[in-house]
């Protein structure tokens, strides 16, 4: 059957059977994971950048990360990635001012889709969810989920993690496990219900199914869940490319952030200060409540440890998943009911064809 006359439902699937021993305990380790986590939450939309040259076929490859939230902040990524590629990488005028049209044309419109040099870069949406056990409560890091061999709590280690996203391809032909393939099929028919949606975003939901028929499972990605007392989880942090760089967040937020959010720590006391290495004079309740973060901390460097709690906020690493909807043109960009919160605007000063850049101009 080919692309064009499969309908909704219809698109095929390659399914690769594990036998690599890593790949057969991934498999295994989803199947626990689908038997525990049996449902869906579904958070809302993200947004990025992909990219489609002549040579990709139905390919494209993430250049702006698709965890923005709106789709001007990924416009405004695409920007930036755009004025930079013509200021350090343009290799003649011409290539230069190409580049610098398109900057000027996001820095005043809602630019959704652009063809710069030969490459279509589109802005596109996926739907975050997370899976959930009978209880609510979302699903943790798997054990067979990336880690690094030696975990690196120091400061300024996360500049030198991997980004969410970073060389990703987008490749719906791509083989998958029988887990995956049950998945993305299982899926394929999701759309927004309810009376909590207003009727554009219920409308534009169900366009979309039929619009754009398949779905294509992007990598987990983590973040910071967080709940007190009986309260729904609530997002705590953006999304990390690792279960432990989620966990080096929490533990500058439990350490550094919270202690100075509660007036803990003044936010004018040196970046060393902590709840680990408070300053001297703290009153015996501020020294309890500080060391009762730093002890929780501590607990998150003892080992694969993705729940703790602290002055009765639960704090969980929590696994989240994202699709992108495929149509025959690839992957969906935004819908008409997406909101926004800003306009677009002139990020960077003004550069010339000539590679030179002017901060002396007014913008």
């Amino acid at each position: 059957m080919s692309e064009e006359d499969a309908g909704p439902g219809e698109w095929p699937v390659v399914v690769r059977v594990p036998v690599e021993p890593v790949e057969a305990a991934m498999e295994a380790d989803a199947l626990d994971a689908a038997v525990r986590h049996s449902a869906l939450a579904v958070r809302g939309p993200l947004f990025g950048v992909a990219a489609h040259s002549e040579d990709d076929g139905r390919r494209w490859r993430v250049v702006v990360e698709v965890t923005h939230g709106c789709p001007q902040q990924a416009r405004d990524a695409l920007n930036s990635l755009l004025w930079f590629r013509a200021k350090d990488q343009a290799t003649s005028r011409k290539e230069r001012r190409a580049l610098l049209a398109a900057v000027a044309r996001l820095e005043k419109e809602y630019v959704d889709e652009l063809t710069v040099l030969d490459i279509r870069y589109r802005v596109v949406r996926a739907e975050e969810y997370a899976a959930v056990d009978a209880h609510g409560d979302i699903e943790a890091p798997r054990p067979t989920d990336p880690e690094p061999l030696t975990p690196d709590w120091s400061p300024g280690a996360g500049a030198r993690s991997p980004r969410v996203d970073d060389g990703l391809v987008l490749d719906p032909d791509a083989p998958l496990s029988p887990l995956q393939a049950a998945e993305r099929v299982a899926l394929r028919p999701l759309a927004y219900s309810g009376t909590r949606f207003p009727a554009p975003v219920l409308s534009d939901s169900a366009r979309a199914v039929e619009s754009h028929p398949d779905v294509l499972l992007m990598p987990a990605a983590f973040l910071i869940v967080e709940r007190t007392g009986n309260g729904p989880w609530s997002p705590g942090s953006g999304l990390q490319a690792t279960a432990h760089d989620a966990r080096r967040t929490l533990d500058f937020a439990l350490t550094w952030m919270e202690p100075r959010t509660r007036g803990l720590i003044s936010y004018d006391a040196d970046r060393t200060v902590d709840a680990r290495h408070p300053a001297a004079g703290n009153t015996e309740a501020a020294v309890a409540e500080l060391k009762e973060f730093a002890e929780a901390a501590d607990r998150l460097r003892a080992g694969r440890c993705d729940e703790v709690e602290a002055h009765g906020t639960v704090y969980r690493i929590a696994r989240s998943r994202r699709l992108l909807r495929w149509g025959p043109d690839g992957p969906e960009g935004p819908r008409p009911s997406d909101t926004t919160n800003h306009t677009p605007a002139a990020l960077h000063p003004r550069l010339d064809e000539d590679g030179t850049v002017h901060f002396d101009e007014p913008e």
